[in-house]
């Protein structure tokens, strides 16, 4: 009984022949999906901020005004103080990750606070994401890091200390480093 180790010289030139034949009619018609987006329209979308947060725009805010954004933008789909709603728990779950019934949240899990303010900025409200100015952004990352514990109600969060948030599960993370 013999075995393939891969696919025949035949095989293989039928694939060549096919993709030849075919790419420059994929090339040429579009599927006719989605639409142009403007200038305009990717400039409010076209931002990184990065871990040690650059990138993270002018604003300001604390937990005592993002509760209010919360309860208007965030309570139906993530429930009182981030627990009990119908998405993804915000809060809680602490030291459960080593556990037979981890509770990834915010939390427990993210490892920087940077990158909690830009998933809202990019992906929040989930009916209308985009919708929320900075100074509100900022005010609900830090209600949601206050009702994780991991700063205080009258906090300031900004563009100066959002960085410096250490998250409870950073020092759980190993970073691949590209070998030289």
């Amino acid at each position: 009984m013999s075995m393939s180790n891969g696919p025949s010289a035949n095989q293989v030139g039928l694939l060549v022949a096919l993709c030849a034949f075919f790419s420059p009619l994929c090339l040429a018609q579009s599927p006719g999906l989605g639409q142009q987006v403007s200038a305009v329209e990717l400039q409010a979308v076209d931002f990184t901020i990065m871990p040690d947060g650059s990138g993270l725009p002018p604003g300001s805010g604390d937990a005592r005004r993002g509760a209010t954004v919360y309860q208007m933008h965030c309570l139906s789909c993530h429930g009182e103080q981030g627990v009990g709603g119908l998405n993804d728990r915000l809060a809680g779950g602490h030291g459960s990750l080593t556990s037979n019934s981890p509770v990834k949240t915010v939390g427990s899990y993210w490892p920087y606070a940077t990158t909690l303010f830009d998933y809202v900025r990019r992906a929040m409200p989930y009916t209308a994401p985009g919708n929320l100015n900075d100074d509100d952004l900022f005010a609900v990352t830090a209600y949601v890091l206050f009702v994780n514990g991991i700063v205080g109600e009258t906090t300031v969060v900004d563009a100066n200390t959002l960085p410096g948030i250490k998250m409870p599960n950073v020092d759980n993370f190993v970073w691949a480093v590209p070998s030289d």
